[in-house]
């Protein structure tokens, strides 16, 4: 074989050079801390709802998260990293062994943690959760919509109402249906009352009872309505299915946020109104610029107070958008009657 001119290997190089892709390398774009600072609500695959609170303190930085159920949270940590993303951690205690009393003898703190960018006037990222085996992480996705500022409240005596409806008529569940149809109906009407008993047999494999929301949907509103909780039951009454207001026996209970009446981890009563239980309470609840006021068995308990965001159990992120009443199905047992909305006029 005859060997290769100079000018040959010259030409061949030159070709070969020009099929090259010349490599850039693009810089990734840096993001400060002032882009998650605020208040976000969180659409999470699956159809769940959550909300997040980034904020700057003394030379530290904090957050409040509620993701999908139970109350908003502190988290453990909250840094940005790298300039790329917001971590935000949280932790909780998983017991791994128990001696023959039951009692915890190995104990791991868990941690999952939401990685969080910037995109637009967005949020978006993964909640990554160690899974119980140890043999891997569970990835949730998620997106954010920064909130604006709760406007001023309202002026009480101004508000303008139209006629009222009537929500339950004492018959049957007209106007009202499951939020999950596969779920199980524990509602039903019991001489004109509306009652559910989620009753669960020993033994027996476990019963998912479902929510009941009504057909319609609301704007701001009052809502008036009486509810009797049997001891140490629990449910709760969702005001445009985002917001809670707890229904819980907490007769004779310190004042707390998860008490009778209260906005779900989120407003605690100034002063308790509770009934004993089995006995029939008076719920009085207007909803108006992201406003709440509650009374209970006539005594204001919240008064004109800002609502900050969704509760846990929200079926709706848009603190705007028109939602329906829902009642809490798959708690405890709970009767409710004389269910009458009162829209309010802007």
């Amino acid at each position: 074989m005859k060997s290769l001119s100079f000018l040959s290997i010259v030409l061949l190089s030159l070709a070969f050079a020009s099929c090259k892709t010349e490599v850039k390398n693009v810089p990734v774009q840096k993001i400060g801390i002032n882009e998650f600072l605020g208040q976000w609500t969180l659409d999470i695959k699956g159809g769940s709802v959550g909300w997040l609170e980034v904020r700057q303190e003394a030379g530290y930085l904090d957050a409040d998260l509620l993701w999908v159920a139970g109350s908003v949270e502190p988290v453990a940590n909250v840094y940005l990293a790298n300039d790329k993303y917001l971590v935000v951690a949280r932790t909780n205690g998983v017991v791994r062994k128990r001696d023959e009393k039951n009692n915890p003898v190995r104990t791991h703190i868990i941690t999952s943690w939401l990685e969080v960018t910037r995109n637009g006037d967005k949020i978006e990222g993964f909640l990554l959760n160690p899974k119980r085996n140890g043999t891997g992480v569970d990835s949730t996705s998620f997106t954010g919509t920064k909130l604006p500022p709760v406007p001023e409240a309202p002026d009480m005596k101004a508000l303008k109402f139209v006629k009222p409806i009537n929500l339950f008529n004492g018959k049957d569940l007209t106007g009202w249906k499951l939020i999950e149809e596969k779920e199980k109906n524990g509602f039903s009407v019991v001489n004109g009352v509306l009652v559910n008993d989620p009753v669960q047999k020993e033994g027996q494999p476990h019963i998912s009872y479902g929510n009941l929301r009504t057909e319609q949907e609301f704007e701001d509103f009052n809502i008036k309505l009486d509810v009797n909780v049997p001891e140490e039951s629990n449910s709760g009454v969702y005001l445009r299915g985002m917001y809670e207001i707890q229904v819980l026996d907490s007769y004779k209970k310190e004042l707390d946020s998860h008490n009778m009446g209260a906005l779900y981890s989120r407003i605690k009563p100034s002063v308790s109104a509770e009934k004993p239980a089995g006995t029939w309470q008076t719920l009085d609840i207007t909803l108006c610029d992201r406003h709440i006021t509650v009374i209970l068995n006539g005594i204001k308990i919240i008064d004109n107070q800002p609502v900050y965001g969704p509760t846990g159990g929200a079926i709706k992120s848009d603190v705007f958008a028109k939602g329906p009443i829902y009642l809490q199905g798959d708690h405890g047992k709970v009767s409710y009657r004389n269910i009458v909305l009162t829209p309010i006029v802007k």
